[in-house]
């Protein structure tokens, strides 16, 4: 009984080992369907999605925060940095097979006739049928502890006239263990691949975090570098319009008489440069859209990358007067950033590392146990006298219950005890994987510093260039209500006749210039303001999005 209970224990220990990862377990079902199918390599890609979401009258109107679902749903590159994390999730089902238990069985029928060189031998030609079957199951547990329970049951008949039994029917049933006292003496030793397996499954999160994170920067620029185009193509074409009208008003006053037809070469020369500007700009923004649309995996649909693109963002941001707090910045980046925490994380798998080596330096003594029962069954011939063919004077029927029953009484125990020893006298290998494994802590150690001391100076730099663009979207400002008010004041002497067409054409080219000026500065404090949200780690929180599995 104590044996049962015994066995029920360990079978339940290693059902609590195994049940922290779910795998198909023998004889359910989903057991065959996983290993004896045929498991198909074709891969099939899914078409973007959610776009119908997102059409108004034929065209996608986007928001910045509807782009960027699109882009999280389709980006081809983020669905690659996705899968990073199946080989780290894979390593920890791998750690976990450490623990897996085996059945094994086996079944061996051999038969002989042989000359027999010796009366004690039972016959002159000695005929032997032999069966032998055996079944053992075996697991590694957490703990460290190895066990397993073994049944083996055989079969011998002969026309050996000296057998007691014929045919012989026997039946043995073994329990074992084996636990290691130095190395691998306590659990967290035993579960020391599958801690680094999380460990580093924890680092790849970390990793995947940073991708993305530098993924949706590149998306979001490409958003910002279309209306960049979007609106410097609207200032090419007012700007057009300016030298239209001044074309116009110009070959009115030739065909009135108040300009020289030499005069007029200039106005045409202005406005056929204005339409190759703008023509230029036109070209701009649709590679700019191509390039939008590739982001959002809308090129990968022909209907989807045929309809217009409407970006409803204003290219013009409310800017904060007050001043940047450069060290809590810093200190949020130190705490925040996916990369910094990437590398933290291999400083874990490093200790871990240097643990695992120090345990292979210790020697291998296991402590090993096995109690088996036997038990015996067959028919039974009595003679009266053993010697010679004497007559049988008495036969027992029997057969494999008899050796159950007997084995299962527990009449026929053997004990064994021992131990093992495994002693290099100099094992310089697991010397050299020890100093490796320190040699690695050390260096990853100063990455990590390395990398706190680049996120502090990119910090910084972000700082500056949000104050720097801030600054320069201000005196954009300026400089357009300046030459706004010059070409005003331009146009007013050129109407009352104190002023030449040359001076209005050039104050409309210096009005054209602050106004792309300006938006080139408003672009660039976006793009500052971006790169700003990436260095100190929380661009993904300020987007809305959550990276599932981080």
């Amino acid at each position: 009984m104590r044996l049962r209970t015994l066995v029920g224990a360990l079978l339940l220990a290693g059902a609590v080992a195994a049940q922290n990862f779910v795998s198909p377990v023998f004889p359910t079902p989903s057991y065959f369907r996983e290993y004896f199918a045929s498991h198909k390599a074709r891969v099939e890609l899914q078409p973007p999605v959610r776009f119908e979401d997102f059409m108004v009258n034929g065209a996608l109107e986007l928001s910045l925060r509807n782009y960027l679902e699109l882009v999280m749903a389709n980006n081809t590159d983020i669905q690659i940095q996705r899968l990073t994390l199946e080989t780290p999730r894979n390593a920890i089902l791998r750690a976990f097979g450490a623990f897996d238990p085996s059945l094994s069985a086996s079944f061996n029928s051999t038969r002989t006739r042989s000359a027999t060189t010796s009366v004690l031998q039972g016959a002159a030609l000695l005929s032997q049928l032999t069966q032998a079957a055996d079944f053992r199951y075996t697991q590694r547990l957490q703990s460290g502890t190895t066990f397993n329970v073994g049944f083996t049951g055989n079969k011998s008949a002969s026309n050996d006239q000296f057998s007691t039994f014929n045919p012989a029917l026997n039946a043995t049933l073994t329990f074992g263990f084996t636990q290691p006292l130095l190395r691998d003496r306590s659990p967290s030793l035993v579960r020391l691949p599958l801690m680094i397996a999380r460990s580093q499954l924890r680092r790849s999160e970390y990793e995947l975090r940073n991708q993305l994170m530098q993924l949706i920067e590149q998306a979001e620029l490409a958003y910002w570098a279309v209306i960049e185009s979007r609106e410097r193509l609207r200032v090419q074409e007012e700007f057009l319009k300016l030298r239209e009208a001044a074309l116009k008003r110009s070959q009115r006053e030739l065909e009135l008489g108040a300009l020289s037809p030499l005069e007029i070469y200039r106005p045409q020369q202005e406005y056929a440069t204005a339409e190759i500007q703008v023509t230029q700009y036109r070209y701009q923004l649709a590679q700019r859209e191509d390039a939008l649309r590739r982001q959002m995996g809308a090129d990968l649909d022909p209907e989807i990358r045929k309809l217009p693109i409407v970006l409803t963002e204003t290219v013009s941001p409310v800017m904060d007067d007050k001043p940047l707090d450069r060290e809590m910045l810093v200190e949020r980046a130190l705490s925040q950033r996916p990369d910094l925490k990437a590398y933290l994380q291999t400083l874990d798998v490093d200790d871990l590392n240097i643990r695992s080596a120090s345990n292979r330096l210790k020697p291998d003594l296991r402590l090993t146990g096995e109690y088996s029962a036997r038990g015996r069954g067959g028919w039974y011939y009595e003679r009266a006298n053993v010697f010679g063919q004497s007559q049988i004077v008495r036969t027992v029927p029997g057969g494999f219950g008899d050796a159950l029953n007997q084995l299962f009484g527990f009449g026929l125990p053997t004990y064994r005890f021992g131990l093992t020893l495994s002693l290099p006298i100099r094992d310089r290998a697991a010397q050299a994987d020890l100093a490796d494994a320190l040699v690695r802590k050390k260096t990853d150690s100063l990455r990590a510093r390395a990398i706190e001391q680049q996120i502090r100076l990119e910090v910084l730099n972000a700082i500056d260039q949000v104050e720097s663009a801030k600054a320069g979207v201000q005196q954009a400002r300026v400089a357009l209500e300046f030459a706004q008010k010059d070409f005003e004041a331009e146009q007013k002497r050129y109407d009352l006749g104190v002023s030449i067409l040359y001076f209005v054409l050039e104050a409309q080219t210096r009005l054209t210039n602050a106004q792309a000026t300006l938006v080139t500065q408003t672009i660039a404090y976006r793009r500052a303001l971006l790169n700003l949200l990436r260095v100190t780690g929380q661009l993904l929180d300020e987007r809305g999005i959550i990276v599932n599995g981080s």
